[in-house]
């Protein structure tokens, strides 16, 4: 069973300018974290965007939505800046149907070293393999139905919006 994760940005992949203070794009840490927590599974991954999330247009979640439609993959992890992970889940919800797609980022870049994203990549790849048809996201050793969640920003954590 391949894993196919398309890498978009957000925090997962910032780096730290130390001189300047900026948070910058260069190469998505996606491949690194994978050695780091010794992944076994079969992955493709493919970059399809270096941005913030808050950047990111209708024109980009199009873009994240067709290469979801067309890979031949069933099974999807996407790496995503949290302020707008909901927005993304929602139009990948609306266009692609009959495959299991799970939305993840990290709240702390992974460069910063105290960062959040190789344990939510780990839970994504745990959630992608045994949650049915549909869209998600993992954040926090949970998942959520994707019109189920919100960031909440003063926790700095994921939580339903209401209990099922």
């Amino acid at each position: 069973m391949a894993i196919k994760i398309f890498v978009t940005g957000g925090t997962f992949d910032k780096e730290y300018n130390e001189i300047t203070g900026e948070l910058f794009f260069k190469d998505t840490h996606v491949p690194e974290l994978l050695a780091l927590g010794r992944c076994s599974m079969e992955v493709d991954v493919v970059t399809l965007m270096m941005i913030d999330s808050l950047d990111m247009t209708e024109a980009d979640r199009k873009i994240i939505a067709e290469n979801c439609i067309k890979t031949k993959e069933n099974r999807i992890i996407i790496t995503h800046g949290t302020d707008t992970m909901v927005d993304t889940a929602r139009v990948l919800a609306r266009k692609v149907k009959g495959k299991t797609i799970i939305l993840t980022g990290a709240m702390i870049p992974y460069k910063f070293g105290s960062s959040d994203g190789l344990f939510n990549l780990g839970s994504a790849i745990a959630f992608v393999q045994i949650l049915p048809p549909g869209v998600y996201i993992a954040m926090n050793g949970c998942y959520f139905n994707w019109d189920n969640c919100r960031k909440n920003k003063i926790t700095g954590k994921f939580e339903k919006l209401r209990e099922d």
